[in-house]
């Protein structure tokens, strides 16, 4: 085994998280048009964790549980429950297009929450100047929704999906960041498992627990929903899930953070393209604005390198 990872594979992972994530938010549109949200992640992780411990199993790659397997299981609830689970819930009222741009922001959470990295972060100008770019770029993205949503007597679903999805965007840069100071000795097909096995569980206690299965018909589930169910498991989970826990292990977390440049033009692409969703300029100018945060804050991390 060599110290440092092959160019290639680097590479490879980096593409995965890059293109196949950005495109993950337009299959969970598609996905939930024929399943209940936490019914979408349960069968999504629990079918991605049995292939993967299955293939452990045929590799011969030790995933019995030690005493380090409480650091994979606080990982798998931060990243994939709490953090995904948010982005899933999200989407039932709001745009993939919009979600994707709104975790954009997960850079500059990663800076925020990165407190080894305080003293280094907060003495530079250009990140702090790209986190001003971030919070402004949120604003723009949501002000409008948000004086619409406000000047109601009730909080309306659009209202309280921002808000649990905001969960997400505070749950997926920890989870991420105490992976990386948390590392822990197991291969990372066996770690992706765990996580996603830990996620798959608390999905499924929740849809159990809010009726998801009562009654559900599965014979009325489109082709389309089982098609985008399938490429969650396969591409976003087994694939793009183990190459950004791998990628933590081998790269920086703020380098790793830069698939936040790409999903959401991915995702906006895939879901004003296929998906015919309407973006206006104050959501334009917000992802160019939070992406410009994000380019600041990465450019000072890269210039200290």
């Amino acid at each position: 085994m060599t110290d440092q990872p092959s160019r290639l594979k680097v590479y490879l992972a980096f593409a995965a998280i890059y293109i196949i994530w950005g495109s993950t938010y337009f299959g969970i549109r598609e996905a939930l048009t024929g399943f209940p949200p936490f019914m979408l992640g349960g069968l999504r992780f629990a079918v991605a964790s049995a292939l993967m411990f299955a293939w452990c199993g045929v590799q011969r790659v030790p995933f019995a549980p030690d005493k380090h397997l409480w650091k994979v299981l606080v990982a798998g609830f931060l990243l994939l429950f709490a953090g995904n689970g948010a982005v899933v819930w999200a989407q039932q009222t709001i745009p993939s297009s919009v979600v994707a741009i709104t975790i954009a922001v997960a850079p500059l959470v990663f800076t925020l929450l990165d407190r080894p990295q305080w003293k280094v972060n907060f003495r530079s100008p250009a990140t702090l100047g790209g986190i001003v770019a971030g919070i402004i770029g949120v604003w723009l993205l949501f002000s409008e929704r948000l004086s619409t949503q406000l000047s109601g007597a009730s909080m309306s679903p659009e209202l309280g999906a921002l808000l649990v999805l905001g969960i997400g965007i505070l749950a997926w840069p920890a989870g991420s960041l105490f992976s990386k100071y948390n590392p822990v000795p197991m291969a990372n097909t066996a770690n992706s498992a765990w996580q996603m096995l830990t996620g798959a569980t608390f999905f499924l206690v929740v849809s159990v627990a809010r009726g998801e299965w009562e009654g559900f018909d599965w014979s009325a589930v489109p082709l389309r929903a089982w098609i985008a169910e399938a490429y969650l498991v396969v591409f976003g989970s087994i694939i793009g899930f183990s190459a950004y826990v791998w990628l933590l292990q081998v790269r920086p977390a703020t380098q790793v953070s830069t698939y936040a440049y790409v999903n959401p033009v991915v995702a906006v692409l895939l879901g004003t393209w296929l998906g015919k969703e309407a973006l206006g300029l104050h959501e334009i100018i917000g992802l160019v604005v939070i992406l410009g945060g994000v380019l600041l804050i990465n450019l000072a991390k890269y210039r200290k390198g």
